[in-house]
């Protein structure tokens, strides 16, 4: 990828300061003083292992920001998706196609030159990049609205406060610019909106349960409580939270109907409805039973 040329100056003082070299695209590229854009791969592994993270596979439709010579667009085609890979240099842009077109892909990859930021994201099920970390933080905000289980896959760069789901890190001593032969892969999974105040019913155990969450990126706080009326019932203590794309898990610990219960709330997000089932332990014997909470406004 070839960066807007409003960003050359910027990633020409990055690689100065960490005197690696500027890590941008699959096809890492920056601007020398002349305006030539040197051409650099990404290694193989470092695609596989991309592609591995996110878990594509048929029925996915990948979105490659920065595509370079097309590689991570070609894998993701390989492995039964669609794929579409953008890049800004024109050149490139020609040669992924031709790459496709060896592959046999060329019916499930497409390619296109246009800036990533005036890129419509929306259809993606998956979507990997390797840019600046600032074009990262750019983009943070218009990632964030995507559809909540939508999994972003990032090469060496984070989005600083919005903290991976997963990272993996591997020795590449074939890459010339980076980290030091070393690459990281980060994970994301759009959260869906868990905030606000939830109630749910079960009639199977303790009747009215109580949910107030809190909410930063994935990163969810909780109030949980068992009892009859708003900020009336029993506070539990809760032992655990994990929020990732639609998925929700609570473990939930305390007396109910006088008893001492481990709980653990596991659930699906769909707007304002939380659908799934509780696993209910004394320790000594297990059930499981289903539970719907419902978001008040």
């Amino acid at each position: 990828m070839t960066f807007p040329r409003t960003m050359r100056l910027r990633a020409l003082a990055a690689a100065a300061f960490c005197t690696l070299g500027l890590v941008t695209a699959h096809a890492q590229s920056w601007a020398w003083d002349d305006g030539t854009v040197p051409f650099v791969v990404s290694p193989e592994e470092v695609v596989d292992r991309m592609l591995r993270i996110a878990d594509v596979g048929a029925g996915d439709y990948v979105i490659d920001l920065g595509s370079g010579d097309g590689r991570i667009v070609i894998g993701a085609a390989q492995r039964g998706a669609r794929a579409f890979g953008i890049d800004i240099d024109p050149s490139l842009v020609t040669k992924a196609r031709e790459n496709a077109r060896v592959a046999g892909v060329a019916d499930r990859a497409e390619f296109a030159s246009q800036d990533l930021f005036d890129t419509d994201l929306t259809k993606a099920s998956v979507i990997t990049m390797y840019l600046l970390p600032e074009v990262n933080l750019r983009l943070r905000p218009k990632l964030l609205t995507l559809k909540p289980g939508t999994r972003l896959v990032s090469h060496d760069w984070n989005m600083r406060e919005w903290e991976p789901d997963e990272t993996i890190e591997l020795r590449t001593p074939e890459k010339p610019v980076g980290l030091g032969g070393k690459s990281r892969i980060h994970l994301w999974i759009v959260p869906a909106d868990a905030r606000g105040f939830w109630v749910a019913d079960i009639p199977q155990h303790g009747g009215r349960w109580e949910f107030d969450i809190g909410q930063e990126f994935q990163a969810i706080t909780l109030r949980a409580a068992n009892g009859r009326g708003r900020g009336g019932g029993r506070d539990l203590t809760v032992r655990a939270t994990r929020l990732r794309g639609v998925e929700i898990k609570m473990a939930v610990t305390g007396l109910v109907n006088g008893k001492a219960w481990n709980q653990l709330f596991k659930g699906t997000i769909s707007g304002d409805r939380m659908t799934g089932e509780v696993l209910v332990s004394d320790g000594e014997q297990q059930r499981t039973v289903p539970w719907t909470a419902t978001r008040k406004r």
